[in-house]
């Protein structure tokens, strides 16, 4: 069984080698039973040090090491949807934080189905309305959504995604980053997006978040 502290860390610097994480932008968090280990308040991803994450319970109560990123109520509003959630992924990636920026594309996802791989690997993506990075309030209403989901846009702010385990948590990531470039690069013009049939069919396959799956 691998460690989820190195494995925490090697997502991370997969994450800045792709340009998704920069500066010391994002925070990464993995759930072991009751507690939670995230990247310190300030961490560049792309030298997270496995032995100095902080430890919170999951009620964010410090427990050890660094003093956290404020950003763990979103991470907390993850693990308290869904106990099958393992892994956090929140990043400044820029495609997906153009798109937070932009109309969303329906109540209940930004981003349209272009792609038969967003569909499957991120799902529906709601837009949360803009607060200030760490507002509890707005970690609340991701945590009380009445839809299933495993990712959101933050608007203004950038993408925070769930996962099973953290090698799905940063696929959907990566996915999320690629469909919201695709969907910027379309720029004025009407796409063909997936029929809602074939976007069911998907849901289906793939056990994903879209409509009423």
């Amino acid at each position: 069984m691998s460690d989820p502290r190195t494995e925490l860390a090697a997502a991370g610097a997969r994450l800045a080698a792709l340009g998704l994480s920069p500066g010391s932008s994002g925070n990464l968090s993995v759930r072991i039973d009751d507690r939670v280990l995230i990247t310190p308040t300030g961490a560049d991803l792309a030298e997270v040090d496995p032995d100095g994450l902080s430890v919170l319970g999951l009620d964010g109560t410090h427990l050890d090491g660094p003093r956290p990123s404020k950003e763990f109520p979103l991470h907390g509003a993850f693990y308290r949807r869904d106990d099958a959630t393992r892994a956090v992924v929140h990043l400044h990636a820029r495609n997906a934080t153009a798109v937070s920026c932009l109309p969303p594309w329906s109540a209940r996802s930004a981003v349209p189905p272009l792609t038969p791989y967003f569909v499957m690997r991120v799902g529906q993506t709601p837009l949360i309305p803009y607060a200030p990075p760490g507002d509890a309030d707005q970690a609340e209403a991701l945590a009380l959504l009445p839809f299933p989901l495993r990712a959101a846009l933050l608007q203004n702010h950038g993408p925070v995604l769930a996962g099973p385990t953290m090698a799905r948590a940063v696929d959907a990531a990566v996915e999320l980053e690629e469909v919201s470039a695709l969907l910027l690069s379309l720029g004025e013009r009407s796409p063909r997006l997936l029929t809602p049939a074939e976007a069911d069919a998907l849901a289906r396959t793939y056990d994903s978040p879209w409509g009423e799956h």
